[in-house]
């Protein structure tokens, strides 16, 4: 049985325990704290993501619950981008609640059977950098093709999130492209592209154009600027898809069980996602620093350093959510768009994925 329903079944035993001989008595611990729902504990919720700009959209929920909710007691979990998926998967996942990629989404939970998407909370954060000395155009729609042509593009984690949505935005522009291990004799009719490791994104790569997520791309143009060498802005992925607002980088899925047992927890949830944006808009550095630490990993090094927490980096997080009644044909579209460019990146969901409650 997993925390939340063990959470309902120590309610129930509470609230009938008050009317009998041990009635001062709490279930599982001391807490005497009276509660809006007659029972002494309240029900535990775990929620999980990983560190990032997903980490971001739980701010407002954890900064909310300082001051615990009555009702439900939030622990929330930030965890390594890498191991994001192991807690919604086996027969007992931790997670009541996860923030992960829309792809890993689809491709373990996408059946709709175990978990369901309640929205997309993140909407992308990948931008492109350059060489200031190239004297190269900020990449644009309109420029796209002519300004890629023949360049070397640089990009961090070629086979995830970043190097698959490239692919996505060049197959939108039927821009051909290949893989290349070195700036060595670039096909002038294809867009060559390296894949790098954060470290080598730096102007002593060579490279014409890099592609990164924030904060790395703050925090590369903050690095290289008394360089010989800057590296400057350059344009942004999110603005080349679609009609450029975005696309659904991230979603926010909850155990199906939870969601049929109690809408009045989905609610509240999906009410703190909606506030998540306003709040990283006056959200002071040193405060979202402290939260984001509070709820890490111990041990784990932190994604965003408290200097990089500025109204920019946070801006450029793309942190905005969207009901799934909303977003489903934008999300399902997009995932259609990454199993055309690798077959194993993801699945497309099944209409019982989403959460329309």
């Amino acid at each position: 049985m997993n925390k939340f329903f063990k959470g309902i079944v120590c309610a129930a035993v509470c609230g009938a325990a008050v009317l009998g001989t041990f009635g001062l008595a709490a279930c599982g611990g001391d807490n005497n704290d009276s509660t809006d729902n007659g029972h002494d504990d309240p029900v535990p919720v775990s929620v999980y993501a990983p560190d990032g700009a997903p980490a971001l959209a739980l701010a407002n929920l954890i900064e909310s619950e300082k001051t615990p909710s009555s009702r439900y007691r939030f622990d929330v979990h930030i965890v390594d981008a890498n191991t994001i998926a192991t807690y919604v998967t086996g027969k007992e996942p931790d997670a009541d609640f996860c923030i992960l990629p829309s792809n890993a989404a689809g491709k373990v939970l996408g059946t709709g059977e175990t978990y369901q998407m309640l929205g997309t909370v993140t909407n992308g954060n990948l931008y492109f950098l350059t060489d200031t000395n190239k004297n190269l155009p900020e990449l644009t729609k309109e420029n796209l093709s002519a300004a890629l042509l023949g360049k070397t593009l640089g990009v961090i984690q070629y086979e995830n999130v970043p190097g698959l949505t490239l692919r996505v935005v060049l197959g939108e522009y039927d821009i051909p492209y290949q893989l290349v291990e070195n700036n060595d004799d670039p096909d002038p009719a294809k867009v060559n592209l390296r894949s790098l490791k954060p470290e080598e994104v730096v102007p002593a790569t060579g490279c014409d154009y890099y592609l990164c997520p924030e904060p790395a791309r703050t925090t590369k143009i903050g690095a290289t600027k008394d360089t010989p060498n800057p590296l400057r802005a350059a344009g942004s992925l999110q603005a080349l898809y679609g009609d450029g607002s975005g696309f659904p980088q991230a979603v926010l899925v909850a155990k199906k069980d939870i969601l049929t047992a109690d809408k009045a927890l989905a609610d509240k949830v999906i009410g703190y996602m909606e506030g998540s944006g306003e709040y990283l808009k006056t959200a002071d550095a040193h405060t979202l620093a402290e939260l984001l630490a509070s709820k890490r990993t111990s041990g784990m090094e932190a994604a965003f350093a408290e200097a990089q927490l500025n109204p920019t980096v946070l801006a450029n997080c793309s942190v905005k959510f969207t009901k799934a009644a909303d977003c489903k044909t934008a999300v399902i579209e997009f995932l259609t768009k990454y199993k055309a460019v690798s077959s194993d990146a993801t699945n497309i969901p099944a209409d019982a994925f989403f959460y329309l409650g």
